[in-house]
């Protein structure tokens, strides 16, 4: 299943938090991967009386923050690390940063070979007579 499109301001429940459904639902993210994220210590959700995970709009925003790294291929162990970085305080910047724009150089990487690869796909269509435009 796609991920969700987001909206920078997710509409919140009554109390301002969010079910782990509902975040689901809007993120496209399973509710097992949820859970699975806040065991590894990527989120950590409040819970309300019942016991039951409340998602606020920070929660929220970091799933999706999540799933963008995720979808380039940053490893979970280094999404982890840039979380830990972030938890130790703002003195931590400039490893995130460094963290950040060495992922960013891995994705430009990545793109530029998956465009070699889509021209010679392209080329191979071409040369079998049929048509590269959408």
């Amino acid at each position: 299943m796609a991920p969700a499109t987001l909206t920078a301001s997710p509409v919140l429940i009554e109390e301002g938090t969010l079910p782990i459904a509902s975040v689901a639902e809007r993120t496209g993210v399973t509710a097992h991967t949820l859970r699975y994220y806040e065991r590894i210590g990527l989120l950590a959700v409040g819970r309300d009386a019942a016991g039951r995970r409340q998602y606020t709009e920070a929660d929220v925003m970091r799933v999706v923050f999540i799933t963008r790294l995720r979808l380039t291929d940053m490893p979970i162990r280094d999404i982890q690390a840039y979380f830990r970085l972030a938890a130790d305080g703002p003195h931590t910047e400039p490893q995130r940063l460094a963290v950040l724009e060495r992922h960013r150089d891995q994705v430009k990487a990545r793109l530029t070979e998956l465009q070699a690869a889509l021209e010679a796909i392209e080329f191979k269509i071409a040369a079998y007579g049929g048509s590269c435009t959408p």
